[in-house]
Order: structure tokens, then sequence, then C-alpha cells
């Protein structure tokens, strides 16, 4: 999806983890390792947005991970919170405020959009230190923290 603003845009961030490893893309524009994501669309909430660019760059159905509050009620839909919140520089004029979640897999195959990426793989926590291009420090501390966080079958993260 093209920027919806000129100087700043909300995007959301999917690391899916399963069996003590993580979803990752090798962005082809970009020419980086990433996590399933992209824009959110001006009909969508955050929770909407992630659930469609999980499914639309990997194939797979997740469920985000974190809490809802029991707080919906006529005119008010309560949202599971993403994990993180960034913000990071696209160009000089345009930034991009970024929702990290969590995510588990629920169902479908992984599946590589080649319009999009290179590649796609489950890495474990050794594979990140082997991935080339290298990637940044930021998205391997997102990697460390939710493999931490959602792998090893644990609970998740406190809310």
């Amino acid at each position: 999806m093209a920027h919806i603003h000129d100087k700043i845009d909300f995007t959301v961030a999917i690391f899916v983890v399963h069996e003590d490893r993580v979803l990752l893309i090798h962005h082809r524009k970009l020419n980086k390792w990433l996590p399933l994501g992209g824009h959110i669309e001006l009909d969508e909430d955050p929770e909407i947005a992630a659930l469609r660019e999980a499914r639309e760059e990997s194939g797979l159905d997740v469920e985000l991970v974190g809490e809802r509050p029991p707080t919906t009620e006529p005119g008010t839909r309560a949202l599971i919170a993403p994990r993180f919140l960034d913000i990071h520089r696209i160009s000089a004029t345009h930034e991009h405020i970024g929702m990290i979640y969590w995510a588990r897999p629920k169902r479908g195959e992984v599946t590589l959009a080649t319009e999009e990426h290179h590649d796609i793989r489950w890495c474990t926590m050794a594979d990140l230190e082997r991935l080339d291009p290298p990637m940044t420090n930021a998205v391997k501390w997102y990697c460390h923290t939710a493999l931490k966080e959602v792998g090893h079958g644990q609970a998740p993260y406190a809310a």
C-alpha cells in the first residue's frame, strides 16, 4: 500500500513464533530481513491490519498474543495492545509509527509472497546470526524478545 500521509504513517510488524522459531521475510525492495508487516489502511484498526498482513505475506492465519481488556460494549471494541511501539525514519521527510505484535500461527501453510519477498523462513535464535544480509540490531532484539516471551510454549508476557 502507498503512503497515506506525506509525513507519517501507522504500520504493524508481526513477529510470529512457533516451536522456538520466529518467521522472517527477506524484503525484496528493502533487501532486509524483517518480520511480517505493513501499513494500516484507512478502513482498518491495528489488530485487523496485523491479521491481514500476516495472511497476505505468509499464508498463515495467526492469533495475536496479549490480553484484550473486558471493556467491549456497544460503540467500543477493546483491542489487543501491541507489545511495543516505535517510530522509524523511511526518508528525509517521512516516518512510520510501528505497532509491534507477537503472534502464534493458527492455520495455513507458509507461502512466499514472491512479488514482495526473496525468501521466507522460520529462524531459531542461532539462525538470526547467520542471515545474509544481516538484520538490524533493532529487528534482532525484537526477534530475541519474542522468542523468549512466546517460545517454549510459555504463557504470553504479563499484562
